[in-house]
């Protein structure tokens, strides 16, 4: 199975709640771990990923945290992805000329390049600013962490309203 890796997930998840954050200032790493589920310390490891390719700016300071270093509308998903993962290349051919001799010959390698090219299509068409508008659209629907600690959710099925 074609899959992207739990780096371009959460990081994605990472970017999303900055950009939820945007208009509010700096966001401690610790809050964004614990909204978005992810462990402190792996929240650490990919956001250090998205400041070295300048997707993000951490502030110092007692007000101090993490922000977006660019409008969350100049941000686009492929960039996302492609600073975590590297390339979408479902294939190495596609990247590396050298990679086959066959390429010339190979009509499988169309079908590769044009997946790529679809993949980069749909991730770059999406940005930041879509996803903070799709997620306000689907807070609703968000699962709910039990009270007693349990790992299992519940579904929000009415705004106030939980089973």
């Amino acid at each position: 199975m074609m899959a992207l890796s739990t780096k371009a997930r959460y990081g994605s998840r990472i970017m999303l709640e900055l950009a939820l954050q945007y208009e509010k200032g700096p966001v401690l790493l610790k809050e964004i771990a614990e909204r978005q589920e992810i462990s402190r310390k792996y929240a650490h490891f990919l956001i250090n990923y998205l400041k070295g390719a300048g997707l993000v700016r951490s502030i110092r300071g007692p007000k101090g945290g993490y922000v977006l270093a660019r409008p969350p509308s100049e941000i686009s998903m492929n960039e996302i992805v492609q600073t975590l993962e590297g390339s979408i290349s479902p294939v190495t051919c596609v990247d590396d000329p050298h990679f086959c001799n066959r390429k010339p010959a190979c009509a499988t390698y169309l079908v590769w390049k044009k997946l790529k090219e679809a993949m980069s299509g749909v991730l770059d068409s999406w940005t930041l600013e879509n996803l903070v508008v799709a997620q306000g659209a689907r807070k609703n629907a968000l699962p709910k962490k039990k009270q007693d600690g349990c790992r299992r959710y519940k579904l929000i099925k009415n705004k106030g309203n939980t089973e």
